[in-house]
C-alpha cells in the first residue's frame, strides 16, 4: 500500500471502475462514491471502499476523480449542497477535482472560474479510450488547468495513463475530447459501414478485417472494435446513447463559431437512430447494426 493519503472516484461505471482499479493496482487506498449501492458493493470486492454520500467521501479525500454522466452532475459534484467547494470550506483544506467526464467545455472553464479563490480545484482531463483500455492503461489523459493543479495530480495521472498531454487553460482538455471523438466516433462508424458492405457483398468478415487492418485503411479502431463487431459482441465498453451526448456537445461547439460538421450530423443521425431502435445502451460498435438495417 502507498503512503500517499487516500484517493476519491465518484461514479463507479465504466470508466469510474477502470479508474478506481488502476488506482488500486498502483497501490492507492481508493474510496468510492456512486448513487448505485451495487457499484460501491462491487469497488469494495476489488479492495476499496464505497461510502453513502459525497459529503462523506470529501471530507476523507483532498483529490477525487470525477466520472460523471455529464456537465450538470460535475457542476453538482462540485458546486452542490454537499459537494466539493461546501466541504473545502468547511474543513479548511485545499480539494482537488479531476474531472474525467467528457463535458462542455465553456462550462467547465466557467466553472472553473467561480470556484477561483476558493478552497475547492478543478483539473480537467478526459480521456481518449473505451473502458477496456483505461483499464490497462492504455488510455490517453488529456489535461486542462493550472499547471500547479496538474503538478499536484501528477502522480494520480501518471497511475492512471501511460500518456498525457497538457493542453492549456481549463477546458481546452474538454476541447481537445470532443474533437478527437469527433474523428474516432467517424472511424467507428466507417468501420461498421465497411463491414456491412462487405458482408453484403459476400465477403469473410475476419478475412477482411486482416486484410483492412494491413491495408492504408488501417485505424486503431479495428484492433479495438473490430471483432466485436464482427461477433456482434456489443457487451458496452462505451454506450451508444454516451456517444450520442458527446456528439451533440461537439455540434453545439461548432455552432457557436458557426462552423458546420457535415459528418458529425450524419454519424448523429446514426446514433439517435440506434437509440430509436432500442440501442442505446449497447457498445458504441453497436451503431454498425443501424447501418445493417438501412436497406435500399
Amino acid at each position: 500500500m502507498t503512503d500517499q493519503a487516500p484517493v476519491g472516484v465518484v461514479g463507479i461505471g465504466l470508466i469510474g471502475g477502470a479508474l478506481a482499479g488502476r488506482l488500486l493496482a498502483a497501490g492507492y487506498k481508493v474510496i468510492g462514491y456512486d448513487v448505485d449501492p451495487a457499484k460501491r458493493d462491487a469497488l469494495a470486492a476489488k479492495g476499496g471502499e464505497g461510502v453513502a454520500s459525497l459529503p462523506e467521501l470529501f471530507r476523507r479525500v483532498d483529490r477525487v476523480l470525477v466520472s460523471v454522466f455529464n456537465t450538470e452532475q460535475v457542476e453538482d459534484v462540485v458546486e452542490g449542497k454537499g459537494g466539493l467547494r461546501e466541504i473545502a470550506a468547511e474543513t479548511g483544506r485545499d480539494k482537488l477535482a479531476i474531472v474525467v467526464s467528457t463535458c462542455d467545455p465553456e462550462r467547465i472553464a466557467r466553472l472553473g472560474e467561480r470556484i477561483a479563490g476558493s478552497r475547492a480545484h478543478l483539473l480537467e482531463m478526459p480521456i481518449s479510450g473505451a473502458s477496456g483500455q483505461v483499464a490497462s492503461g492504455d488510455g490517453v489523459g488529456l489535461v486542462g488547468g493550472s499547471k500547479e493543479d496538474a503538478d499536484w495530480a501528477a502522480d494520480l495521472l501518471t497511475a492512471i495513463c501511460k500518456k498525457c498531454h497538457f493542453m492549456g487553460a481549463t477546458g481546452n482538455g474538454g476541447r481537445t475530447k470532443l474533437a478527437v471523438n469527433l474523428i474516432l466516433g467517424l472511424n467507428r462508424a466507417g468501420l461498421g459501414e465497411g463491414l456491412v458492405f462487405a458482408e453484403s457483398i459476400g465477403l469473410p468478415l475476419p478475412a477482411f478485417l486482416d486484410a483492412a487492418r494491413d491495408s492504408a485503411a488501417y485505424s486503431q479502431i479495428m484492433d479495438v472494435k473490430g471483432d466485436k463487431m464482427i461477433t456482434g459482441d456489443f457487451s458496452p465498453q462505451g454506450r451508444i446513447s454516451q456517444a450520442t451526448k458527446d456528439v451533440h456537445l461537439m455540434i453545439e461547439a461548432a455552432e457557436a463559431v458557426g462552423q458546420d460538421l457535415p459528418l458529425g450530423r450524419t454519424y448523429l443521425d446514426l446514433l439517435e437512430k440506434s437509440i430509436a431502435a432500442g440501442d442505446g445502451d449497447i457498445d458504441n460498435s453497436g451503431v454498425m447494426r443501424e447501418v445493417r438495417r438501412r436497406k435500399l
